[in-house]
């Protein structure tokens, strides 16, 4: 019985169990197959990472306080954190890794550094 492989259609030599010819052809196949997936992890984390870099730009000496505009003046994606912490008193942080912002009144932000 002869296989072809998956990506370029040659014909496999070798191992009954093998689906490609060559590691070029096994790579080009899989990056193909996981290419969205592998864009939208890869935007979320440069989101991810941008979002981070703004609040430690805006949070120096691990706790201070900020407005709305200006976050989003930075570029800040309130979409995307990586965690909510919320107290016993009901309070809620958003995390971006260990950069956290409280919302306050008036569109300002209390912004924290959490101790790993």
């Amino acid at each position: 019985m002869t296989k072809n492989c998956l990506e370029c259609g040659e014909k496999i030599l070798g191992r009954i169990d093998k689906k490609f010819c060559r590691d070029a052809c096994r790579n080009a196949y899989n990056n193909r197959v996981n290419k969205e997936i592998k864009n939208i992890i890869r935007n979320t984390n440069n989101r991810l990472r941008k979002n981070y870099k703004i609040l430690e730009s805006l949070n120096p000496n691990q706790k201070s306080k900020t407005s709305r505009a200006k976050l989003i003046e930075a570029g800040f994606d309130f979409n995307y954190c990586t965690s909510i912490y919320t107290t016993k008193a009901g309070t809620v942080y958003y995390f971006v890794y260990n950069q956290g912002y409280l919302p306050l009144e008036n569109d300002y932000f209390a912004l924290v550094k959490r101790e790993n």
